[in-house]
């Protein structure tokens, strides 16, 4: 059936938790306190299909299971195929590996000179800070590393990986991400963004988190006037659904974009989840009314165990020209595919130029209907000159300007 989104409704409540106190809701730290993390919690609140059963009793031995009650009410617990359940509730289908998938799909283990700090673009870094989220998605690109169901024992050192910072005066950019940066304490986050302020060549900051969409209580006054003091910060936020533009998450980017954090979003393309034209429109729609720009469509790496969230690359490059052209230029994000074992991140688009000559270059539009636009420029006989042949007449002794 067609997607429809309902324009005006920005969902809020507390839910199954309606009873719970508002100063406790909204309290992040009450959040994490009280996620879902076991079989027996889920089936309190839900009846659990066979599939997602199996996947259960198998989640802690690949990547744990968490769902912060506020993410949880957005769960459609009638629906087995909820967007929203589909992304953090386990299922048998993460049993199931391929010989294409790999633990570290991204080679960033081996481009990693200092535990936590990730060296694999000339001027950037990706500093991992953190193995823990709010909740956990079950595409995770780090599957391998967060919540250490696998026993990977992730321990960044924040000191040499600074240090490193401070040797390398190529990097520019440093890309705070883990695990969610966001789960340090203010303290923390303060400490680690006077540290890399301080190095002169760092130009530019960003984080990658999603807990604005799991936790956006954690957005407080306090935690915005410390990215205000360092900025600017800039932030990627993770949103593949409609249903997660909540009025919390729109209050939260609101929050941040007045504190001066650019936002922007990156969507993985998801199996069931997000792999139709309509879904995409209404989310990219969402995001820009939430001060937030789309930025990355993924194509899902190529994680163990993923198979069954994975959709064809076609599906992915149809949904982009369903957005070009008929929609505004800001809703159409970068489709791309982050080439496996740490290729980087490689655009991938519809067709739309059909030749390239020395004369012209042959191109069609959004509808399909062909234009040239010409390389070369072919003077008109008896035209009046142009600027620079008119810079060369000289009228009584004087250059005309």
């Amino acid at each position: 059936m067609p997607y429809h989104e309902d324009r005006a409704a920005w969902f809020q409540g507390q839910g199954l938790w309606q009873d719970t106190p508002a100063r406790d809701w909204h309290n992040w730290a009450w959040q994490l306190q009280n996620r879902i993390t076991t079989l027996e919690q889920l089936e309190r609140h839900m009846t659990l299909t066979p599939e997602e059963r199996a996947g259960c009793l198998f989640a802690n031995q690949k990547l744990a299971l968490a769902i912060t009650p506020y993410f949880f009410n957005l769960i459609d617990r009638d629906n087995p195929n909820c967007p929203i359940r589909k992304q953090v509730i386990p299922r048998a289908g993460e049993t199931q590996l391929a010989r294409e998938e790999m633990l570290d799909s991204l080679g960033e283990d081996e481009h990693s000179p200092v535990p936590g700090l990730v060296h694999r673009d000339p001027d950037r870094v990706l500093f991992l800070v953190t193995d823990r989220c709010a909740a956990y998605c079950r595409y995770c690109t780090r599957s391998r590393l967060v919540s250490n169901a696998q026993h990977y024992d992730f321990h960044p050192e924040y000191e040499r990986a600074l240090r490193y910072i401070e040797a390398h005066p190529e990097v520019r950019d440093v890309l705070i991400s883990g695990g969610d940066p966001l789960l340090l304490s203010d303290k923390k986050l303060d400490h680690l963004l006077s540290r890399l302020r301080a190095i002169k060549h760092v130009e530019f900051i960003r984080i990658g988190s999603r807990i604005p969409v799991f936790l956006p209580q954690r957005i407080t006054p306090e935690l915005c006037e410390i990215f205000k003091q360092h900025g600017p910060i800039w932030m990627s936020i993770h949103v593949n659904h409609p249903k997660e533009c909540t009025q919390a998450l729109k209050d939260a980017c609101e929050r941040l974009s007045f504190a001066g954090v650019p936002l922007g979003n990156q969507s993985v393309l998801l199996k069931g989840i997000n792999d139709d034209a309509d879904v995409m429109k209404a989310l990219m729609h969402r995001l820009l009314r939430m001060r937030v720009r789309p930025y990355y469509i993924y194509q899902m790496d190529l994680i163990t165990g993923g198979a069954h969230f994975k959709v064809d690359v076609r599906k992915g490059i149809e949904i982009i020209k369903a957005l070009r052209g008929h929609t505004t230029g800001y809703a159409v994000p970068q489709y791309v595919i982050d080439a496996p074992g740490g290729g980087g991140k490689v655009p991938v688009n519809p067709d739309y130029v059909e030749k390239i000559t020395d004369d012209e270059v042959v191109f069609r539009n959004f509808e399909g209907k062909q234009f040239r636009y010409p390389l070369k420029s072919t003077p008109i006989e008896g035209a009046p000159p142009t600027d620079e042949a008119a810079r060369e007449l000289v009228v009584g002794g004087a250059l005309i300007d």
